[in-house]
């Protein structure tokens, strides 16, 4: 599979599955949170699907288009590893995160920390989305959409 068609079905997958959690989302209290926002697209949808909701977003540095960044206030720069801790027992009722490299060895070292980070920002019930593997006692897998292979993006909800 090309780059371009592997980047294609990463967002498909992405969208699909946050359209599918958008109902049991808005069912619960909490912000949601945003771990790299990147250029703001994802970050643009959830603002879509979540027009009343806090979203705080996470990155390293501004990348994002003018239009798709958040306020001052949900903008919190800086390696993610470190600034997410501060929102552990935030009670959030989403966390997404896409930061995968797709360097098995980079990958590695994230999920060394993002598993417990995504289990710790969550209210019980809450739902983590990712596009590496949460391998977490609190988290507990949920089937993706029809539309998304197994393997190409995950969903969790926290025990």
């Amino acid at each position: 599979m090309s780059r371009l068609d592997s980047f294609i079905r990463r967002l498909s997958a992405q969208r699909d599955i946050l359209n599918a959690v958008a109902d049991e989302v808005r069912a619960l209290d909490g912000p949601v949170l945003e771990l790299g926002l990147g250029n703001g697209r994802t970050f643009d949808h959830l603002r879509e699907l979540f027009p009343d909701r806090r979203i705080i977003a996470f990155d390293r540095a501004i990348n994002a288009y003018g239009p798709s960044m958040p306020t001052a206030s949900d903008l919190i720069l800086g390696e993610i590893k470190d600034t997410a801790t501060d929102f552990i027992g935030s009670g959030a009722s989403l966390a997404h995160a896409d930061i995968g490299t797709g360097y098995e060895d980079k990958d590695a070292v994230t999920l060394t920390w993002l598993p417990q980070t995504m289990a710790g920002v969550l209210v019980s019930g809450g739902l983590a989305v990712s596009g590496l593997p949460l391998d977490h006692s609190d988290l507990e897998a949920l089937p993706l959409p029809d539309s998304v292979k197994e393997g190409r993006y995950f969903i969790y909800r926290r025990k």
